[in-house]
């Protein structure tokens, strides 16, 4: 059987037809389906720790906050801490009227996260304040200049009492 040219533009015709209403049907399904949920997870939540156990700078969510005259501070000190291994959470400035002249940690002496993050900065105090972001607060002033030289800083820290950090989920 030959197809004249009348039959195979008839076809032609039919087969594209069909396919404008398949696509059609598909882009209409597309377009009405739901959007998909956006899923959110925390950055960290609290860990148990106790006496013996290690923690390491990746098990440790730190914010560090600007109370110095310098932009961007707070920043770089955060990147540098990332580059350490540390998980970023928070940062910006401190709130107005905050005086800090080196490096201020704002938490619990006791805390085995807060001595770690410490024993990364040259002379960093201690010292109850406010949770201005998420895990270890770390506020930096005018006189901060860097942190301890990677070689010095400890790699990890013992915990040596029972505990409570800010850890990723899963760490």
């Amino acid at each position: 059987m030959t197809l004249t040219p009348r039959l195979r533009s008839a076809l032609t015709l039919g087969t594209l037809c069909l396919l404008l209403v398949l696509a059609a049907l598909v882009g209409w399904r597309s377009a009405t389906a739901p959007l998909p949920q956006i899923i959110t997870t925390e950055l960290c939540v609290d860990t148990d720790l106790v006496s013996g156990e290690i923690l390491f700078p990746d098990q440790v969510a730190v914010s560090v906050f600007n109370a110095s005259s310098r932009n961007g501070l707070a920043s770089k000190t955060l990147n540098q801490l990332e580059g350490r291994g540390f998980v970023p959470a928070d940062t910006g400035n401190a709130p107005d009227g905050t005086q800090v002249r080196g490096v201020q940690i704002w938490g619990d002496v006791d805390n085995p996260a807060v001595s770690l993050v410490k024993q990364h900065f040259r002379s960093a105090e201690v010292r109850t304040g406010p949770q201005l972001g998420v895990g270890v607060v770390v506020v930096v002033g005018d006189g901060y200049q860097s942190l301890r030289p990677a070689k010095a800083a400890p790699p990890s820290v013992d915990v040596q009492a029972a505990a409570t950090v800010c850890s990723p989920p899963g760490s």
